[in-house]
């Protein structure tokens, strides 16, 4: 044991965990390099549409990810987890914008044009800093990361759980729309942020800084899941499992429930503000309608249909369902909605422990 890596260590006995980071490796390396060096005829060559479209997929499964941490492990369904999700992305916005300058249609050096537009004459407070990219990469951490700090604090405190805990964050996302909707909070309305130009002096629409984001995603992807997979095996990890078996008996043992929920809470809140600040400079555009509370059912199916508590499961779910929603809203746009309700309800009846599940049953049949 002395002489292996750490990394080898936490994944011991995990064939799943191993066969997904083994998969996201081969894809977050092989396919911008097939996208170089493979001609644009090859049936192989992955055109920069499809580079957008599953880095946009993994910014997903980085959300479910988030998602199952809380309630896989800890028993917390939370439907508001797009709130964060949309802040991180906001925050990633702002900087965007901020970066446009006179490359705008009004050619305002500072006021993005929807404020030009609305006659605004200066910028907000809450959007001075904003063209700075490491001060707006600490406010992708801590805004969301601050919301998720009080919101849980004063939900644990109250000991509020259950359907009422999924209720009461539902009813906070759907606040957050409405008033990102507004045009007088600053966020451009009902249109949002859009019309980006560059990150980091790198032009957006350019190959090479698809690419970037791209890599950098499957990184955030493989940082976010490793960190994840190592408090669900630590000692914290099996107190929260305790929380979530008997939340009774683990008060009456002593432990100070209300604070181990509150931080994983708060870290699942700032993992899924990552995931809507990576998402935002490869989809081109962050509007209210991200914090729709359909949004956030949406992505706790994504987690019930790979299996909640194994982390692998829920990236599986987020790019499934991702990959059929792609499908139907081509092929069948009006059936869509059907069909995600169908995969729901089928889930839940017969495959309660979803895809990884029934993979496992399969497995254990065959042996």
């Amino acid at each position: 044991m002395s002489d292996r890596s750490v990394l080898s260590r936490l994944m011991q006995h995990d064939l799943g965990s191993r066969i997904f980071l083994g998969l996201l490796l081969l894809v977050g390396a092989g396919m911008p390099l097939a996208h170089l060096l493979l001609p644009e005829s090859s049936f192989l060559h992955p055109s920069t549409y499809t580079l957008g479209l599953v880095g946009k997929y993994m910014t997903y499964a980085l959300l479910a990810i988030s998602i199952d941490l809380i309630w896989g492990y800890c028993g917390i369904l939370s439907l508001g987890h797009t709130a964060f999700f949309a802040l991180g992305g906001y925050a990633m916005g702002m900087y965007l914008m901020r970066q446009i300058g006179t490359r705008g249609v009004y050619g305002d050096p500072v006021l993005p044009d929807f404020m030009v537009f609305l006659s605004w004459d200066s910028l907000p407070w809450y959007w001075l800093g904003m063209d700075m990219f490491w001060f707006a990469m600490l406010m992708v951490l801590l805004i969301p990361g601050l919301l998720a700090l009080v919101f849980g604090w004063l939900a644990f405190r109250s000991r509020v759980a259950g359907v009422y805990f999924s209720i009461i964050t539902q009813a906070l996302t759907f606040a957050l729309m409405l008033a990102f909707f507004r045009n007088e909070m600053g966020f451009g309305g009902n249109n949002g942020l859009t019309d980006f130009k560059d990150i980091l002096g790198y032009d957006l629409q350019a190959t090479s800084t698809r690419i970037g984001l791209f890599v950098v995603t499957a990184v955030a992807l493989g940082l976010g899941y490793i960190a994840c997979h190592w408090i669900v095996r630590s000692r914290f990890g099996r107190v929260i499992t305790a929380i979530r078996d008997g939340e009774g008996r683990a008060r009456f043992m002593g432990y100070r429930v209300e604070h181990y929920k509150l931080w994983l809470f708060v870290f699942s809140g700032m993992l899924a503000g990552v995931a809507g600040a990576l998402y935002v400079p490869q989809v081109g555009i962050i509007n209210p309608g991200e914090f729709a509370p359909l949004n956030a059912i949406e992505a706790v199916v994504w987690v019930a249909v790979g299996g909640r508590g194994t982390l692998y499961g829920a990236v599986m779910g987020a790019v499934l369902v991702n990959y059929m929603k792609t499908y139907f809203t081509v092929a069948w746009p009006e059936a869509w909605l059907y069909a995600l309700g169908t995969l729901f309800v089928v889930v839940t009846l017969f495959l309660p422990r979803g895809v990884v599940g029934l993979l496992e049953s399969l497995r254990r049949r065959e042996r």
